[in-house]
């Protein structure tokens, strides 16, 4: 229990389908759909539950104050391990150290409940064979070995909020029928959001995966509801459905999928493509496992 991850993808996945189940059960009225301003009527209350979550993301991103804090790694043949101290005393920072983020999940869940492989060992200040993992650098910051959980609460919170924007692409197709209304009401919205998403980027609410940063939200949605409809406009318009079989077969078996790829099944198995030497596989030719 000491060591047991709280918080992980599939966990996260559970969490933002419950909540926008729960919205969509509960958050919508019984107004009859006729129009783009009635539907907007209809599920109101759920747009406001995602300007409510987006506000509590940001209040709490930028606004709380993280401290000084420290952790601890095991020392093998030492009971007590080396304690390191990371000096931050911000607010509304947001990179690997001192993020609101991390400082959530070590207060709520416990520094020992995190990821202990955060994608932050991965740059340059972290190790001498980035972007993979390998040894610290000599001059290494004092927070590379932290734990830090990419799929913690209040990045929870946002990934909530793209359930929801994705819901709403979900409504468009139960209520219009037709091609180009459908199509008008995914694309427009999609691009705003994108558009959004970069703007934000640019004026300093950087595009962020690891904190799910707002910037982030709108420019993944955006560009999910572009691709969307690009699909849509194959297979249901045009009838071009062969083209698709295998992102069909995909979406099937996601679980799976990430399963076989979470669990190194995938990469074992491509390891053993490779010519004259071993290290010489379909892995290293792409970057992946370069400095293993």
């Amino acid at each position: 229990m000491y060591q047991i991850r709280w918080m992980g993808i599939l966990q996260r996945i559970a969490i933002a389908y419950f909540l926008a189940a729960a919205c969509e059960i509960w958050l919508r009225s019984d107004d009859k759909v006729n129009s783009e301003l009635s539907l907007l009527r209809k599920y109101q209350r759920q747009w406001v539950a995602v300007l409510m979550l987006t506000a509590l993301y940001l209040l709490l991103l930028y606004g709380l104050y993280v401290p000084d804090w420290e952790y601890q790694i095991p020392i093998e043949a030492s009971s007590s391990g080396k304690v390191y101290s990371v000096k931050c005393g911000v607010r509304g920072d947001t990179g690997p150290a001192c993020n609101a983020v991390g400082m959530i999940d070590r207060k709520i869940l416990g520094i020992h409940h995190l990821y202990g492989r955060p994608i932050y060992a991965r740059t340059k200040q972290c190790s001498i064979n980035s972007p993979d993992y390998g040894p610290l650098p000599p001059d290494a910051p004092s927070w590379c070995q932290a734990p830090f959980d990419p799929e913690g609460l209040l990045s929870t919170v946002m990934a909530t909020v793209s359930c929801l924007v994705g819901l709403q692409y979900g409504h468009i197709i139960v209520h219009f029928k037709d091609h180009k209304a459908r199509l008008l009401q995914w694309f427009v919205p999609s691009c705003c959001l994108v558009a959004l998403g970069v703007m934000c980027d640019l004026f300093g609410m950087h595009i962020n995966k690891v904190l799910y940063s707002f910037s982030y939200m709108c420019f993944t949605t955006g560009a999910a509801g572009i691709l969307f409809s690009a699909i849509y406009i194959m297979v249901d318009v045009y009838g071009y459905r062969r083209l698709t079989v295998v992102l069909e077969w995909m979406g099937m078996h996601a679980l799976m999928i990430f399963i076989l790829v979470a669990c190194n099944v995938v990469p074992l198995i491509l390891q053993g493509f490779y010519w004259g030497q071993p290290h010489n596989n379909i892995l290293t030719s792409i970057g992946i496992g370069a400095h293993a």
